[in-house]
């Protein structure tokens, strides 16, 4: 939780006896553990509490690999297209093959990844338990922990559905000598998913003392995205949308609502704001930079020195396509049209963004003069164009290898200059470990979704109503990017409402395109897609336009449906057997 330890994770630990070469009493053998916790403990109300806060810390994925941060920044944008891996082709050269859709079921990072849902899950029912016996909490107490953990293993069961398809299905009441291990995976895990959001939203509080606790309105929110992954209960995603839109706060007691300046959404300085629906938690000088972003230490830009973030390591860098989807008609309107080939219309030569792929930064370059969406500035660090506080991005002398990852460097989640050393964690390798929040929803988040199931419920206007919402955030002026020394715009920023949706193809394209341009680089696009039932054509466009430029990332590379999920961890399998676990399609 924010400002505070993260408590390490609780566990009883065993102890073996030495074994004595002459004779004595069995009771001799008997030796305590050390370090180690009684029951009694652990069902205290400090134990449970302690327990409930170890399930929090492991959002953040402590300890396994970076790519299983519910931030899915390989898993959802850089496999959506959003993003390159960035870098150079030898630096963790396995998500090259991740970008490709060629993904290995014997991959380290995709085992760890399945290794940390099941952790958070373990943790979430040992909670669970603890609470249920323990003789110190009051009743409300009780069903709020229960509640809280409930909330978190619906959130780690939704993450192994969209990634994995099928997982086994392990609650409270299972346990080792119970069977546990004969579990057989299932893909029917969203009746209970459900449940525990369900409970949860039934049972939490609206308001906690701690702001990043799980409250009321984050479980409904959270039903809501269930549901609408389903795709046919579309009326009981607008039904719970609706209400949190109309009743819904932030666990800090803000109502929701959206943050008057884009900016200030991913900005350590405003945490838990109005627009935080439910956010992974971050702290410093804790002992364990890990409390920080620890799984966002890479996604900085490449050897920026005293000028610019982190120092290391150039991955996540925005892709060509990306750039382009901010080209904006001059009504300052999306370019929502598509080619026979499905090749998007601001892909075309006459709309794509000016960049300073292949200029070094020692030679001129003129920005792009062209009207753009003003969040692409917030999205996407390009040459010339200010960089939060920092200086002008320089171009190629940020970016490790234009020729393999292209000339953009990622802007959101990045500390400004003036939270160095107060709002970033410099106690390791990296300058790079900022302490900013990471929204797992946020509201704007909500206000699209909603839009989705009203659309399809064919509300056209209220659905207008909600994507109008987050496009006049975005078009505030006094949000834009402006240049350090004359505060003028960086770039023609030109942006409008929408005065309709048109009928339900045309609307379904806006929501769409809208949640792409608003949530760039946050982990969703992939899911989206899939959930479209477009990630065929959509990605293999992507492809084609991308090996233009980066062949030697993408060339041959191809998109098949049956990468719509990961393959089961072949670790996994084989630890517990075919009749347990069966491999998807494909792989």
């Amino acid at each position: 939780m924010k400002k505070y330890q993260i408590l390490k994770r609780l566990s009883l630990v065993s102890a073996s006896a030495f074994m004595l070469t002459f004779a004595c009493k069995d009771q001799f053998l008997e030796v305590p553990p050390t370090a180690s916790l009684a029951q009694a403990q652990l069902s205290s109300k400090a134990g449970v509490e302690g327990a409930l806060i170890g399930t929090y810390a492991q959002l953040a994925a402590k300890g396994f690999s970076r790519l299983a941060a519910p931030t899915n920044w390989v898993w959802g944008s850089i496999r959506g297209g959003e993003s390159n891996k960035g870098t150079d082709p030898g630096d963790y050269s396995n998500i090259n093959v991740m970008q490709r859709y060629e993904v290995s079921p014997t991959d380290g990072d995709l085992n760890s990844t399945w290794q940390a849902k099941y952790e958070g899950i373990a943790r979430a029912n040992a909670t669970i338990n603890l609470a249920n016996g323990s003789k110190e909490l009051s009743a409300s107490d009780k069903t709020r922990v229960i509640a809280e953990a409930r909330f978190l293993r619906g959130h780690f069961y939704f993450e192994l559905k969209r990634l994995f398809g099928s997982a086994p299905y392990v609650d409270e009441t299972m346990d080792y000598g119970k069977g546990i291990e004969k579990v057989v995976s299932t893909s029917d895990l969203y009746p209970k998913i459900e449940a525990d959001m369900k409970f949860a939203y039934d049972n939490l509080p609206e308001t906690s003392s701690s702001a990043g606790r799980a409250n009321k309105w984050a479980a409904g929110a959270y039903l809501g995205k269930v549901y609408l992954y389903q795709g046919n209960k579309m009326g009981e995603a607008k039904a719970i949308f609706t209400t949190v839109i109309a009743n819904g706060k932030t666990t800090n007691g803000k109502k929701y609502g959206l943050v008057s300046k884009f900016a200030e959404i991913f900005n350590a300085e405003n945490d838990n704001n109005e627009e935080a629906v439910f956010a992974i938690q971050s702290s410093m000088n804790t002992g364990n930079v890990n409390n920080a972003n620890g799984f966002d230490d890479l996604n900085y830009p490449y050897n920026t020195g005293a000028d610019g973030p982190g120092n290391c390591c150039g991955f996540f860098q925005p892709s060509f396509s990306m750039a382009n989807a901010y080209r904006v008609s001059a009504d300052g309107l999306p370019l929502l049209g598509e080619q026979a080939d499905g090749t998007p219309d601001y892909n075309l030569a006459a709309n794509a963004v000016k960049n300073d792929y292949g200029v070094a930064s020692s030679a001129a370059f003129t920005e792009d003069a062209d009207p753009l969406d003003p969040r692409i500035d917030h999205t996407i660090g390009r040459r010339g164009i200010q960089y939060l506080d920092w200086i002008e991005h320089p171009g190629a002398g940020w970016i490790r290898s234009q020729p393999y990852a292209g000339p953009y460097s990622p802007k959101k989640y990045i500390y400004y200059k003036r939270q160095e050393n107060t709002l970033t964690d410099g106690s390791s390798w990296t300058r790079g470990y900022a302490t900013m929040n990471f929204n797992i929803i946020r509201f704007a988040d909500v206000l699209l979704m909603a839009a989705e199931a009203e659309i399809e419920a064919g509300s056209l206007a209220t659905a207008l109503g909600y994507i109008n919402q987050v496009r006049s955030r975005a078009a505030n002026p006094a949000g834009f990017v402006k240049n350090a020394k004359t505060g003028a715009n960086e770039a023609n920023y030109v942006i409008s409402t929408y005065s309709s949706l048109g009928d339900q193809a045309s609307a379904r394209k806006i929501v769409r395109m809208e949640r792409l341009l608003e949530l760039a680089t946050e982990g969703h696009r992939f899911f989206d897609l899939v959930r479209w039932g477009n990630a065929n054509k959509t990605l293999n466009a992507y492809l084609k336009y991308e090996s233009k430029w980066l062949v030697t990332k993408f060339g041959g590379a191809s998109y098949q449906d049956t990468d719509a999920l990961l393959p089961i961890p072949q670790a996994q399998i084989d630890i517990q057997g075919t009749s347990v676990l069966k491999q998807n399609p494909g792989y």
